[in-house]
């Protein structure tokens, strides 16, 4: 995969800055329900206010949205508009297309084709 590396499970996203890493489904669980996009989303952005050690209150404030409302949608609890996105984006300082880029390596990250002509060998999707 360009710009991504595996290891030991999980996926480790070396084109977003700083080493961020993506959670994998655990090994015998593929046919298990995708994760959904607001979690993805949500995800993506506690890990970028995180890196940035700003508090949930901070970035809230900023918004102009209420801490909890936050809170539920970077644990992907809530369905955030798109204006909402953007908002948490421009105070984050994350280009939306970043916010994008980066779900769509998470979303892809577990697609794991099995070859039958080399055994052990696995090509993954990005």
């Amino acid at each position: 995969m360009v710009g991504m590396e595996q290891e030991q499970g999980r996926v480790i996203d070396l084109a977003a800055g700083a080493a961020r890493v993506a959670r994998l489904p655990a090994p015998g669980t593929e046919n298990a329900e995708p994760r959904l996009l607001r979690q993805i989303y949500g995800e993506i952005l506690r890990d970028e206010r995180r890196d940035q050690d700003r508090s949930l209150g901070d970035v809230a404030r900023t918004v102009g949205m209420s801490k909890q409302y936050l809170s539920e949608v970077e644990r992907g609890r809530k369905e955030a508009s798109s204006e909402i996105l953007r908002s948490v984006c421009d105070a984050l300082e994350l280009p939306m297309e970043q916010l994008l880029a980066r779900g769509i390596r998470r979303m892809t990250a577990h697609r794991t084709l099995r070859t039958t002509s080399h055994a052990g060998v696995e090509l993954c999707a990005a």
